[in-house]
């Protein structure tokens, strides 16, 4: 299980803030996962098994609990946004990538829904079990992502609620947000990841879109056509913005956030001296890839931005 950042590191990230907001970047309850989305109830379905996070949340938001899912290879368990009661029905088939063929034939599932960026390499396995279907990628396209597995699963109809009080939601963060005089504002997200370098995240992903629904703009470092931005740690002067978001995936140390958040390069960013610079919740912020998740996120951004 990956360390977590000591409350230390995590001051010395802030700023030296006070943590009433964040402090120890505790993960969603329940009820603010699900308060602002389309109540849909649990429903018959499939026995599906899901692959990687984006269909963990469609599925899970369409009310079908998947018999079976992967789970990221640096976390010990799935997004924990979701109810515990939830998750513990669900039977672990390995980590995203090398999903374990014996596991899941035993769950004996009726459909698989993955990515090909994932697991295109497995796909002649996987159909041999189970229909399979992958969507070409994930993150960037989850709202089209969304409707081939609402499509797969039955259940168009829940998906156009879904869809629908997604919208509303969006357009009223984005109306509070303009009240409070936040349109425009710069916003940067980055990501520590183990083992690779910083990651500042551009346009072509998830959390781009959701800044895109609510009319938040991007510093010029991130405001490009790509995924992401990966830089070294000695250039993190290039993350700041007029707000900043930042999660570890994996080992802090081994991510290079220990020493970053600690660094006179982090200090001296604009975000962080104004205390606009929050952690957030990497299984959610990053790894929830859906309605559920992005309602969730929504919810977390007004709150952390004051609106």
């Amino acid at each position: 299980m990956p360390r977590q950042l000591s409350r230390r590191a995590l001051l010395a990230g802030l700023g030296g803030t006070a943590l009433t907001a964040c402090a120890g970047n505790p993960a969603p309850t329940t009820d603010s996962a699900t308060d602002t989305a389309a109540a849909i109830p649990p429903a018959d379905g499939p026995r599906v098994i899901t692959l990687d996070t984006a269909e963990l949340d469609s599925a899970m938001t369409l009310g079908i609990t998947p018999v079976g899912a992967a789970r990221a290879p640096a976390d010990a368990g799935l997004p924990d946004y979701w109810p515990a009661s939830r998750l513990a029905e669900i039977t672990h088939v390995g980590e995203i990538g090398s999903p374990d063929g014996a596991v899941i034939r035993h769950l004996k599932p009726e459909l698989i829904l993955g990515n090909q960026t994932r697991d295109g390499a497995h796909f002649e396995t996987l159909r041999r079990i189970a229909p399979t279907v992958l969507t070409p990628t994930t993150g960037h396209p989850w709202k089209a992502n969304f409707q081939q597995h609402a499509q797969a699963l039955g259940r168009q109809a829940a998906a156009e609620a879904v869809v629908g009080a997604y919208q509303r939601h969006a357009a009223a963060v984005a109306q509070q947000l303009a009240s409070a005089g936040l349109s425009g504002h710069r916003i940067s997200i980055v990501r520590f990841v183990a083992n690779a370098p910083i990651r500042l995240y551009a346009r072509q992903n998830f959390l781009a879109t959701l800044l895109d629904d609510v009319r938040l703009a991007r510093p010029d470092q991130q405001n490009a056509a790509q995924f992401a931005v990966e830089i070294p740690a000695d250039q993190i002067a290039r993350a700041d913005g007029d707000h900043l978001f930042y999660a570890v995936y994996g080992d802090p140390d081994a991510a290079g956030a220990t020493a970053t958040l600690a660094s006179p390069g982090w200090q001296a960013l604009g975000a962080v001296r104004a205390h606009r610079a929050f952690p957030v919740n990497d299984r959610l912020w990053f790894q929830g890839i859906g309605y559920t998740g992005a309602n969730a996120v929504l919810d977390e951004l007004q709150r952390l931005l004051g609106a």
